[in-house]
């Protein structure tokens, strides 16, 4: 792509609203400014025209996002046929083990949940499709890093903010580097406690009808009637199952 072609205002108006989260709900103009570095005046103008075509409400001093700015997700929701196909797979998934099972996808350093199944809350937050979760402490992070040439992997770690959330996430690039080739010589990953205390995951990859890994698919179950030791022997058998059902659906 050409300097030229390169649309900066678009560019940081999309970096605005990824400035709002779960955490992150009401932002005044300077909590926007401080969030992606844009100065004051440049947030202004993006918040200002968000509110204007009706994607933000602005109260005086705070912007919250408006339901509008779901048709942007919605897009990719409906024109990929993806989370369609895996939806009643992931469903069937869930009813066989008594678990929530997901499947997601990386984009960039995160894992952006597509589909999900849910039998109970097993984790503080309420994930859906949507929701994002760091790669490098994720199940389904770690089989979609470990699906990558390796100086991709690190590089992506290498920008990654690896900071822990319990006293088991593993942080070192190094240490990350080799659990990704254990991960990528086993063909599944093992999430013991490291997302979230009381949390175990097992994830495997999914690939398409031409071998090439697409998305991740998990299965979540609480720690203290599934130990990490167990997740492989209890539901590596069924989440390779349903992959295996899946490839020949998915083409390029």
């Amino acid at each position: 792509m050409r300097e030229t072609d390169f649309v900066s205002g678009f560019a940081r108006g999309l970096k605005v609203i990824e400035a709002f989260g779960e955490t992150t709900r009401r932002l005044s103009i300077s909590d926007v400014a401080k969030s992606t570095g844009l100065d004051r005046a440049t947030a202004r103008r993006c918040l200002l025209t968000l509110s204007e075509l009706g994607y933000a409400d602005y109260d005086g001093k705070f912007f919250a996002l408006t339901p509008k700015i779901l048709r942007l997700g919605h897009a990719y929701l409906s024109a990929t046929p993806l989370p369609h196909i895996v939806q009643p797979f992931l469903d069937r998934l869930s009813e066989e083990v008594h678990q929530s099972a997901s499947a997601s996808v990386l984009d960039g350093t995160e894992v952006v949940y597509i589909a999900r199944a849910s039998q109970k809350r097993v984790m503080s937050i309420n994930l859906m499709p949507g929701s994002r979760l760091p790669a490098y402490c994720a199940s389904m992070g770690r089989v979609l890093l470990a699906a990558m040439p390796e100086d991709e992997a690190l590089s992506l770690l290498r920008q990654t903010n690896l900071k822990s959330f319990t006293p088991r996430t593993l942080t070192d690039p190094g240490q990350l580097m080799e659990e990704l080739a254990r991960v990528r010589a086993q063909g599944y990953a093992v999430i013991d406690q490291e997302l979230e205390l009381g949390l175990c995951s097992i994830a495997v990859p999914l690939e398409n009808d031409r071998g090439r890994v697409i998305a991740a698919l998990n299965i979540g179950a609480p720690a203290a009637s599934v130990p990490g030791s167990e997740m492989a022997a209890r539901y590596l058998d069924p989440l390779k199952g349903i992959a295996r059902m899946l490839k020949p659906l998915l083409r390029p």
